[in-house]
């Protein structure tokens, strides 16, 4: 990737994070630049084209993320490691949660990749959970792991919009880490009675690194 093509995409998203996709335009990211905009479209035909590329950056960091261990079961540690790599991913990419519906009703190819990426994350997030009943963490009895890999797909993709539209009293008010940190103790909070006794210390203790998140 050439070094002027890098700095787009990194403008780009830093723009659309800071101030929404939809507020942030071509000619924006080329003053922000100090580029003319024929230099933006040389490397770019239009701005959904620099979404695309940088959903496909987020796909990618996603996906790695929930990749299981090869030679060993699964810990608690694993567990912390998953949640703080799709927060980090999140909080990289937040601009594709704010208003995901608008963009993927903008532009057919990106709702269709990410109808097919949100199968394959809940697909790994089910091979997590059940890898979690297998190492004793989970209680076999009271998990289904399908269904808890949905619900942890939903609040932690949908929890900026909930940040956006519910707590935050207006457009102005700051997105923090911290707020999208909160997602993650719902997710754990929702698990904790699925826990197994001999897991359950060390859980609650992930809780609580959650629940007093700063």
């Amino acid at each position: 990737m050439s070094k002027t093509r890098e700095r787009i995409l990194d403008a780009s998203l830093e723009l659309f994070n800071r101030q929404g996709e939809r507020s942030i335009t071509t000619n924006h990211i080329a003053a922000h630049l100090q580029m003319s905009p024929g230099n933006l479209y040389y490397h770019f035909r239009n701005k959904q084209q620099i979404i695309a590329e940088l959903f496909a950056a987020y796909e990618a960091q996603i996906e790695l993320s929930l990749s299981l261990p090869q030679d060993r079961a699964l810990t608690v540690e694993d567990k912390r490691h998953y949640l703080e790599s799709l927060v980090g991913c999140l909080w990289n990419y937040r601009f594709l949660h704010r208003d995901l519906e608008h963009l993927l009703s903008c532009d057919s190819q990106l709702s269709e990749d990410y109808r097919a990426f949100s199968r394959r994350c809940v697909e790994r997030g089910r091979a997590i959970y059940a890898g979690l009943v297998s190492a004793g963490i989970l209680c076999p009895e009271r998990t289904v792991p399908e269904a808890l890999a949905v619900n942890a797909w939903l609040i932690l993709t949908g929890w900026v919009g909930y940040l956006c539209t519910s707590v935050l009293d207006s457009a102005q008010d700051e997105l923090t880490r911290p707020m999208l940190r909160q997602g993650v103790y719902q997710v754990l909070a929702l698990e904790l009675g699925l826990v197994s006794e001999a897991a359950r210390g060390e859980v609650q203790a992930l809780l609580a690194d959650y629940l007093r998140a700063e």
